[in-house]
């Protein structure tokens, strides 16, 4: 779990500080919602094969949709983070490289709060032991 989430941390904040700190394509939050919305795919395999063990086809309703719901969870956190760091930065005037560190920052804080939260869900209730033995037993 903790290497399938260094793994995704590493490119959201890559594609964050691409898109919004170098590119300036799109705003912090947009920017911060295209970049989790990249690393959630890879996020997603690597935690139910590395993490879990799982093969096979996803199962929609145990897998697929608890993990984008705690996904798009995790996002909201971010937004709301990322928006309020943008503002605070506005309102001090900080030049742009120091706005785009400091998004970068705060999505990453609130992704890490959310980040123990997920671990417990997945592992208790979507991918853990305890599912399988129960499902085989």
């Amino acid at each position: 779990y903790f290497l399938a989430s260094v793994i995704s941390v590493a490119i959201t904040q890559a594609v964050l500080f691409l898109l919004f700190g170098v590119l300036r394509a799109f705003s912090a939050v947009t920017s911060n919602v295209i970049a989790t919305a990249v690393a959630a795919v890879p996020s997603y395999y690597l935690n139910r094969r590395w993490a879990w063990g799982k093969t096979g086809r996803s199962h929609l309703f145990k897998e697929v949709i608890p993990f984008w719901a705690l996904a798009f969870l995790g996002l909201w956190v971010s937004v709301e983070a990322v928006a309020l760091t943008q503002a605070q930065v506005a309102a001090a005037h900080i030049g742009h490289l120091g706005d785009a560190i400091l998004v970068n920052l705060a999505s990453l804080v609130a992704f890490g709060v959310v980040w123990v939260g997920k671990y417990v869900i997945f592992n208790r209730l979507m991918f853990g032991r305890a599912l399988t033995d129960s499902v085989a037993g």
